[in-house]
């Protein structure tokens, strides 16, 4: 290796030393991204809701539902409990939202927490939503209450919140407030005016828990302070003896990955020995993938110069008038012709020469005796004019153009 090579080679280990050295004494980045799902730990998955369901209720009462409602319902009917569904937005179907009504109307609890109510459902329990301004709480920190004066009487911190929707509408003598939001007051340490969260309806011979801040199930929230005495505020709304329904299909994290790149990315020391690998691959490609030999040269091709030799040795008889020798070297074009396409031997022209040829030639056996008598002429005769060698092209063109089978393969 050259002294240049060298220099580069010592350059690019510098590089990759520091980056590694950057990577590693950085703190590591929170991942705020919304999963809720159960089986994820970071700060907005509901890891810790479903472990204090399982160690509430048990793992015979907490059942784990992977298919959509309408799927497990549909096959499920006789079945009977809480049904939890959980995201930052369930978005259900008109069908699907139905078979999940029906069920409740039998005398089961549905749990609805999301930041969006689905029109239909809103329709149906006859209440309106509406968005909570952030006008006089720049800072976006808001604190929920309980209203059951049997619970808990504190103030629990919500923030790290894009927007939220409150019920605005509801109807009093069938809803329960069951928690509220606002921003608190300085002086009494109370909220300035509330809005409702969460609230318990009945629905037929059930229950509907509706809730706007999905929030307050993530592991985030639950473990912030006593934030946990809300949730279980809230969880102490499900009928104690009936088994949990817990939804795994409306989750905005996926519950496996199946790109293989996961593994390498979501692993720091697998991540980094893909990036350094896509490193020296392109450091190969920048001091090695060069050319270390001359351009070749482009040569072109010989050009054919048969059509146009022919052509100058054509005009050079033309001008010196040797019709007679022009018309030989057409009969025998022409008779080569005859060899090569119709592998006829042009020695011997007999009858049965001229029948095999008109046969082939799908001429008819007169004009091909009359061209070769018309040939015959032509060499016997001592001078060629043009008019007689204009009407043998004409004669030979014609006959070779009844040859169809042949120009259609």
């Amino acid at each position: 290796m050259n002294k240049k090579g060298r220099i580069y080679l010592g350059l690019a280990i510098l590089i990759i030393v520091l980056m590694v050295l950057a990577e590693y004494t950085k703190p590591e980045k929170v991942n705020w991204f919304p999963s809720y799902a159960k089986q994820h730990k970071i700060p907005f998955g509901t890891y810790v809701f479903h472990d204090l369901l399982e160690s509430h209720f048990g793992n015979e009462q907490l059942i784990d539902i992977n298919q959509s409602p309408y799927e497990f319902l549909t096959y499920n009917d006789s079945i009977s409990g809480t049904y939890v569904l959980l995201n930052n937005n369930v978005g259900l179907g008109e069908d699907e939202l139905e078979t999940l009504l029906n069920w409740v109307d039998k005398g089961n609890t549905l749990l609805f927490a999301s930041e969006e109510i689905p029109k239909r459902l809103q329709d149906t329990l006859q209440l309106k939503t509406s968005l909570l301004s952030n006008f006089d709480n720049m800072d976006n920190a808001f604190s929920l209450g309980l209203k059951n004066p049997q619970l808990s009487s504190d103030l629990f911190p919500l923030d790290r919140m894009d927007y939220i929707n409150y019920l605005k509408k509801v109807d009093s003598s069938n809803v329960k407030g069951v928690a509220v939001i606002g921003a608190i007051n300085e002086n009494t340490q109370q909220l300035k005016e509330e809005h409702i969260t969460t609230a318990y309806q009945s629905f037929g011979e059930g229950h509907i828990i509706l809730c706007t801040t999905p929030q307050v199930f993530t592991n985030y929230f639950i473990l912030k302070d006593t934030n946990k005495d809300f949730t279980a505020g809230l969880m102490s709304y499900f009928p104690p003896e009936e088994p949990i329904l817990f939804d795994n299909h409306y989750k905005t994290g996926k519950t496996f990955y199946i790109s293989p790149l996961y593994v390498f990315l979501n692993n720091k020391e697998l991540k980094w020995a893909y990036y350094l690998m896509l490193l020296g691959v392109l450091l190969y490609v920048i001091f090695e993938g060069k050319r270390k030999q001359r351009p070749i040269p482009v040569i072109p091709p010989l050009k054919n110069q048969t059509l146009d030799f022919t052509r100058t040795i054509s005009n050079m008889y033309l001008e010196q008038g040797k019709h007679k020798e022009m018309a030989h070297h057409k009969i025998q074009y022409f008779l080569n012709f005859i060899r090569t396409h119709y592998y006829l031997d042009t020695q011997t022209m007999d009858n049965q020469f001229l029948s095999q040829l008109s046969a082939r030639s799908n001429n008819s056996l007169d004009d091909t005796k009359a061209l070769f008598e018309w040939i015959a002429s032509l060499n016997k005769a001592l001078n060629v004019s043009v008019k007689e060698l204009e009407l043998l092209e004409t004669k030979i063109d014609t006959f070779k153009s009844k040859n169809t089978w042949k120009a259609t393969t």
